[in-house]
């Protein structure tokens, strides 16, 4: 017995260790080295406008020293930023009044797209005529000409606008703003629904059907939830082309970003001025990006294994 357990306990396989094997090593391949050179670009021109800005704002640094560990004791930081104590409160309301004008925009335009989505895609052929002619004429122009067109075409027409009662709204370049970026922004958000809706399976309206469910409850609870996660992408592109377009407004007296921006630098022909701008829309189209990413996250998780 107890040789029989010893051959069987030398003849049992021993616990052999696999060991991971290591990682390839990364090619450098052409793809790869210009993204490392583009990378360094995007590094030196950062560092570049960083240190534009010190030498514009008189930014130093004194550093005092020590014969002993740490041989650096202290370190003084003066600076002398007279454009941003002079222009930097305006250029604050500026970024204000760009995120009133194009927040009122889109969600005037999300209102706007509902019915125009519902004529778009009606079977009666005049409100569907009417609806494709509205968003072919406004996505198929400049948003500029469409500015000029409300806010100097109104002008022309000043005695007729009295007697209806509308002038007082289309003397004001802010209402022409407001009215020209909605029109825009409405046609755009009208395909991007409609493509939506005609993208969520025709099936869900037969279940529904099925069920004894009336077309407008369906529509609601079930067409229209799902044609709004298939648009977030698209509305979150929207949402950065309207504050990226939104400088064109300063044309028209309004002073936004852009329009603080036009007026410090005529008056002072610092061209920090126009870096300081393109800091902020870049806080706001970034700011933007990664609350859209969340949301879309979040409405999405169901869908992500």
């Amino acid at each position: 017995m107890t040789n029989s357990t010893a051959e069987t306990t030398a003849s049992a396989p021993s616990e052999v260790t696999i060991e991971k094997p290591a990682p390839p090593k990364r090619r450098w391949t052409k793809s790869r080295i210009v993204g490392h050179l583009l990378m360094a670009l995007w590094c030196a021109a950062g560092f570049g406008i960083v240190y534009f800005l010190m030498v514009r704002n008189n930014v130093s640094f004194n550093l005092n020293y020590s014969d002993s560990f740490p041989w650096i004791t202290s370190v003084d930081l003066s600076a002398e930023p007279r454009f941003l104590e002079r222009y930097g409160m305006k250029l604050i309301d500026g970024f204000i009044i760009t995120l009133k004008l194009v927040g009122l925009s889109l969600l005037i335009g999300a209102l706007m797209s509902l019915p125009l989505t519902a004529m778009r895609m009606s079977k009666i052929k005049v409100f569907s005529a009417i609806s494709y002619a509205y968003v072919y004429f406004f996505r198929g122009t400049p948003m500029l000409a469409q500015v000029f067109l409300i806010y100097y075409g109104a002008g022309s027409f000043t005695d007729e606008l009295r007697d209806i009662g509308l002038w007082w709204f289309f003397r004001d370049a802010w209402n022409c703003a407001v009215l020209a970026f909605t029109f825009n922004t409405s046609a755009y958000q009208t395909e991007i629904l409609r493509g939506s809706i005609e993208n969520v399976p025709k099936g869900q309206w037969e279940a529904a059907d099925a069920v004894g469910l009336p077309r407008w409850l369906i529509f609601w609870k079930i067409i229209l939830p799902q044609a709004l996660i298939v648009s977030l992408r698209p509305y979150g592109n929207e949402i950065i082309l309207m504050i990226k377009g939104s400088a064109i407004v300063s044309i028209i007296t309004i002073l936004d970003l852009m329009g603080e921006t036009r007026r410090a630098f005529s008056r002072t022909y610092d061209f920090q001025a126009y870096v300081w701008a393109a800091i902020m829309y870049l806080v706001m189209v970034e700011t933007l990006r990664r609350i859209w990413n969340r949301l879309e996250n979040r409405l999405t998780r169901h869908l992500k294994r």
